[in-house]
C-alpha cells in the first residue's frame, strides 16, 4: 500500500472520530436540557401544587369565617321587626357567598382576595347590627324595668286606693252606725178598751208599743216614719193591708202599725198602737215586736199574753 492511500485511511480515520464526539456531545447536551425540563416541570408542578393547596386552604379559611358570621346572625336577637328583617337578609348575603366559594373548585389568587375583602365587608356589617342589636336590647330591657317599676308603683297605688276605699267605707258605716236611731225602754203590753194593761189573750183589744227615739246628734233630722211589726207566737206578722210596705235594704217588706213623728236631735217618747178591732183574736203565747226607723232595725223585744 502506498503513501498516499495510508494517509487517506489515517484522515478519514481522525474525521469520523471527530464527527462522532461532536455526535456525543450534542446528545449529552440534549439529554441534560431534557433532565433540566424534567427536573423544572417536577419543580413547578410541586410549587403549582403548593399553591393550589394553599389557594384551598384559604378558601376553607374563609368558608369557617363565613360560617362564623352565619352562626353569629342565628344568635342575635331582637324584639324590632324591621331589624329582623335586615338581619334576615344580611345573613342570606353571607350564605350565598359561602354557596358561591363551595361551587368554586380551583380558586384563583384574585377569587380569594377578592372573597376576602367581601368576608371583611360582611362582618364589619355584622359588627354593626351586634352593636345596634345589643343597643336595642339594653333598651328593651330597660323599658322593661321601667314597665316593671310602673306596674309595682301602680299596684302600690291601686292596694292604697283599696285600703283607702276600706276605710272610707269602714268610716261610713261607722257615721252610719253613730246617726243610726235608737228605740230606747222598749216595751209592748196588751190593753183593753178603757186603756187598761190586760195580761189574757182573749181580753186584749190593742198592742200598745212604748219607746223612746234616742238623742243623736248626728241623726238626719225632721219628720221620720217609725214602723213596727209584731209577729204572733205562731209566726204569723198581723197585717191590715198587703199594701202596707216599707223599705228595708234592698226590699220591701209589710208593717203592723206607723206613725210619723218629728225628731230634732233630742230624746224623743214614741207611742205606736196595734189595733185589733175586727181582726182574728190575739193567741196566748210570746209575741215578737221590731222597730224600724231610716231603714234600720233600732229595736226589738218580746211579750207575752196568757189564756
Amino acid at each position: 500500500m502506498g503513501d498516499s492511500e495510508m494517509n487517506k485511511k489515517k484522515k478519514f480515520s481522525l474525521g469520523s472520530t471527530d464527527k462522532e464526539r461532536r455526535n456525543n456531545l450534542i446528545v449529552i447536551f440534549l439529554a441534560v436540557i431534557l433532565i433540566v425540563v424534567v427536573v423544572l416541570f417536577f419543580m413547578q408542578r410541586g410549587e403549582h401544587k403548593q399553591i393550589m393547596q394553599s389557594l384551598n386552604a384559604e378558601k376553607d379559611s374563609i368558608q369557617v369565617e363565613l360560617n362564623e358570621i352565619i352562626q353569629s346572625y342565628d344568635s342575635l336577637k331582637t324584639d324590632n321587626d324591621t331589624v329582623n328583617s335586615q338581619l334576615f337578609i344580611a345573613q342570606t348575603k353571607v350564605k350565598d357567598l359561602m354557596l358561591e366559594i363551595g361551587q368554586v373548585k380551583k380558586a384563583s389568587y384574585a377569587q380569594i382576595e377578592q372573597y376576602r375583602e367581601e368576608v371583611g365587608s360582611l362582618r364589619r356589617i355584622m359588627r354593626n347590627y351586634i352593636v345596634q342589636v345589643d343597643s336595642l336590647n339594653r333598651r328593651n330591657q330597660q323599658l322593661m324595668e321601667e314597665n316593671a317599676q310602673v306596674k309595682q308603683e301602680y299596684a302600690q297605688i291601686e292596694t292604697q286606693n283599696v285600703q283607702l276605699e276600706k276605710e272610707k267605707e269602714r268610716l261610713s258605716q261607722r257615721v252610719e252606725k253613730a246617726a243610726t236611731l235608737e228605740a230606747q225602754g222598749l216595751t209592748a203590753f196588751g190593753i183593753n178598751s178603757r186603756g187598761n194593761d190586760v195580761s189574757n189573750s182573749d181580753k186584749a183589744e190593742k198592742i200598745q208599743v212604748n219607746f223612746t227615739l234616742g238623742k243623736n246628734i248626728t241623726a238626719q233630722r225632721g219628720a221620720k216614719n217609725i214602723y213596727v211589726r209584731i209577729q204572733r207566737p205562731d209566726q204569723i206578722l198581723l197585717l191590715k193591708s198587703k199594701n202596707d210596705l216599707f223599705p228595708f235594704e234592698d226590699l220591701r217588706i209589710p208593717y203592723s202599725a206607723m206613725r210619723e213623728v218629728t225628731y230634732e236631735g233630742n230624746d224623743l217618747p214614741v207611742n205606736i198602737f196595734w189595733d185589733n178591732t175586727g181582726e182574728p183574736p190575739l193567741i196566748p203565747g210570746e209575741y215578737t215586736v221590731d222597730i224600724f226607723a231610716d231603714g234600720n232595725n233600732i229595736g226589738t223585744t218580746t211579750f207575752s199574753f196568757k189564756k
